[in-house]
């Protein structure tokens, strides 16, 4: 016989609403609710057509990587959203809602770009081996084992890899070439103004991501090694796929490739450099966490 249900929410219990999930979700609620379609994209259709080829294939290699990427991370966060809802865990769930919502929008967004430069062509000629073993093997196998294994070791190792390594390290080095590009020419305000909004919807999955990680080090110290050690062996992969996007050591927007992997590498630093604070904290004080302390704007 099944164990009778208990709701939190009619409980003495209640919502916990100073946790960091809970606020998460707070902010998601008021910061994520805007609209691909309501950007103006006319001065990037302008701007567009006076790129040179190269100039042009350099930004459709990054928005096509964000674009199959975005797409990737929605398909595959469901199976965290599972494991954290048979855990119980409501507002760490009530924020994933907002999460997955976002990726979706992401999605949306990249391909309105790309539909409203004319640019309708098979864009997977940009994604290398290397794309393809972190997002076609590495992240959804990572994800797809939370089906079947809800350990404290496999979700560390799923956050890992979509939280910190996806999310926190390739596609925020992607903000940062669209940046290097399109901000210091002073071209396509649409696709950058979307950038902005996207960047402040990752903080907060990131935040998300960091969160939990540090969450499960506290209650599980072993596991911040074993999350060194994925990140160690997922680091030569960033460094592979920033070394594919340079066939010389400056773009054809002039960015610097040596610029690009020192930010990448600094991220990597970034990230493991928050983990370690979980190490020794209670349960309670994770719990607490300020959202300036894990990077959310």
């Amino acid at each position: 016989m099944n164990e009778k249900r208990r709701m939190i929410t009619t409980s003495n219990r209640g919502l916990q609403e100073d946790s960091f999930p809970y606020r998460l979700y707070q902010k998601a609620k008021r910061f994520g609710i805007w609209n691909p379609s309501d950007i103006d994209f006319s001065q990037d259709k302008e701007d567009w057509r006076t790129l040179n080829k190269e100039q042009k294939n350099e930004i459709l290699r990054l928005i096509s990587q964000f674009q199959a990427g975005e797409e990737a991370v929605t398909l595959d966060l469901l199976p965290l959203m599972f494991v954290i809802a048979k855990e119980g865990r409501l507002e760490e769930e009530m924020y994933l809602t907002t999460f997955l919502y976002e990726e979706a929008k992401h999605t949306e967004f990249f391909r309105l770009v790309l539909n409203t430069l004319g640019e309708y062509d098979d864009l997977s000629l940009f994604h290398s081996e290397t794309y393809h073993k972190i997002f076609g093997e590495i992240l959804p196998q990572s994800m797809e084992r939370l089906i079947t294994d809800s350990s404290p070791e496999a979700i560390a190792e799923a956050s890992t890899v979509y939280n910190m390594f996806v999310e926190g390290v390739l596609a925020e080095t992607g903000y940062f070439s669209f940046y290097q590009s399109l901000e210091k020419a002073g071209i396509m305000p649409g696709l950058l103004k979307g950038i902005s909004y996207l960047q402040k919807d990752e903080s907060r999955h990131i935040g998300y991501g960091t969160y939990l990680l540090q969450r499960l080090i506290s209650e599980h110290p072993h596991l911040y090694e074993c999350i060194a050690g994925k990140m160690e062996e997922l680091t030569p992969l960033a460094i592979k796929l920033n070394q594919e996007g340079f066939s010389q050591n400056v773009s054809t927007f002039g960015n610097s490739a040596e610029d690009t992997m020192n930010f990448t590498m600094k991220q990597l630093s970034v990230r493991m450099e928050i983990l370690s604070r979980a190490r020794g904290k209670k349960t309670e004080e994770i719990f607490r966490v300020q959202e300036n302390e894990l990077g959310v704007f």
